[in-house]
């Protein structure tokens, strides 16, 4: 499905993946690209660097009113033709504590609720907005969720993390079977190591590491890799229903 002429949004735009993906986009011709990213990101003045085609909205990817304000504007230059969700969070909790006492239950659910109940909020809102388009190369929409390799083999303290990215994968096929007929595919990437903003508070030894840890190519990854795939999601009308890892071969150790 040719972007061109038509909008898209992207969460977690202001950064990293989504912001890579937002720059692909643009320049694929979107009528307009949004960002919704929360209101104290940078996305207003990423907005304002690229000018006319790209806008941002503020929205957590929990709250339905923000997303449905998201989804108007970009209904209002173009039909809805592409979602892709990049928004989401990490951070420890082990099931013991060090002093015996039981992990976090509330970072677990805060956690389990940005990740995986925030990626069901935007595939349901996108979807019954594209389901309203008139087809264009067979598709009314495509929605691209983002995982992780965290799903498949999530390292110790990363147990809110892991089990919220296999819940998207798990959701992936369903949801693809589920909006079949109303002609909106669901696609899912999961990325291995990423050099994003949160890699690069690390020092260059813990990143040298992290790189080294990746088979081939033995470096980490370009948002701008995942941008690309996420494009070619959309571009191609025979991917749905597909989690496709991006991370070089990686398989990650125990910690």
């Amino acid at each position: 499905m040719d972007i061109k002429g038509n909008s898209a949004v992207v969460t977690g735009g202001a950064s990293g993946l989504g912001l890579a993906t937002v720059r692909r986009l643009h320049e694929a011709g979107a009528a307009l690209v949004v960002i919704a990213d929360l209101e104290n990101s940078d996305g207003a003045n990423i907005a304002r660097e690229f000018g006319d085609g790209v806008q941002f909205v503020p929205a957590d990817v929990r709250d339905s009113d923000a997303l449905g304000r998201v989804f108007d504007a970009a209904e209002a230059a173009a039909p809805l033709r592409a979602v892709v969700h990049c928004a989401g969070r990490g951070g420890p909790v082990r099931l013991v504590n060090r002093d015996g006492s039981p992990g976090s239950l509330e970072t677990y659910s805060e956690i389990v609720q940005i990740n995986l109940i925030g990626s069901f909020n935007v595939l349901r809102l996108a979807a019954a907005r594209m389901a309203r388009n008139e087809p264009l190369d067979g598709d009314r929409g495509v929605v691209v969720l983002t995982a992780s390799v965290a799903a498949f083999e999530g390292q110790i303290g990363q147990i809110p993390y892991a089990s919220s990215k296999a819940g998207i994968v798990g959701m992936t096929i369903v949801a693809a079977r589920d909006l079949a007929s109303k002609g909106v595919r669901v696609c899912t990437i999961a990325p291995g190591t990423f050099d994003t903003p949160l890699l690069s508070r690390l020092s260059e030894d813990v990143r040298d590491s992290l790189a080294a840890t990746v088979p081939h190519p033995s470096r980490l990854g370009d948002p701008d890799e995942y941008a690309k795939l996420a494009l070619t999601i959309v571009d191609n009308g025979m991917l749905n229903g597909e989690t496709i890892r991006l991370d070089g071969a990686i398989r990650m150790a125990p910690r």
